[in-house]
């Protein structure tokens, strides 16, 4: 586990023109204004039904960061300022550690999500004391949420039904 103050000094990345910011109140309007019934298609959750509902769930995003076991980022244009989405590592402190991602709609195709990811991996294998590789689960018919899997060098270890859609799991090495 990484101690509080650890935590904080290695969070805020900068790669590639976005950065990572870790994820605060700041950024809950956007966030919720983002995740749209239309994002969520390929998301193991669903949009909440309001702002209200959406605290308690970022509220524990900021809990898990304390604790050392997940790590949600704010995925912003380094040069506009511009909220892009989020990145996610959880379990953060087993081996496997998991990816997770979103953009947000009118900004999908421009390669913030691959960058992002990219940013997350190398930020969680610079910081994580023991983080031997990462699970990147995803629909299976997401293809373009796949590519940034393989971009990674990641390649399928697991699939298995949900009740929303088939999901691959990608095994993504600390470094590609």
């Amino acid at each position: 586990m990484l101690s509080a103050a650890e935590v904080t000094d290695g969070l805020g990345v900068t790669y590639d023109g976005i950065a990572l910011h870790p994820f605060s109140p700041e950024f809950a309007a956007e966030s919720y204004a983002h995740t749209t019934s239309t994002l969520t298609r390929f998301m193991a959750w669903e949009r909440t039904a309001s702002a209200a509902e959406f605290e308690p769930i970022w509220r524990g995003w900021m809990q898990g960061r304390s604790a050392g076991t997940d790590f949600v980022f704010a995925v912003v244009d380094a040069g506009t300022g511009d909220f892009l989405g989020q990145v996610g590592v959880h379990h953060a402190h087993e081996p496997i550690s998991e990816l997770g991602i979103w953009i947000r709609e009118d900004r999908h195709g421009r390669g913030f999500g691959a960058k992002a990811v990219a940013a997350a991996r190398d930020w969680a294998t610079e910081h994580l004391p023991g983080v031997e590789g990462f699970r990147y689960p995803v629909a299976e018919q997401n293809t373009a949420s796949r590519r940034i899997a393989e971009s990674l060098g990641g390649v399928v270890v697991d699939s298995y039904p949900t009740d929303k859609f088939p999901v691959v799991v990608y095994r993504i090495p600390v470094d590609a």
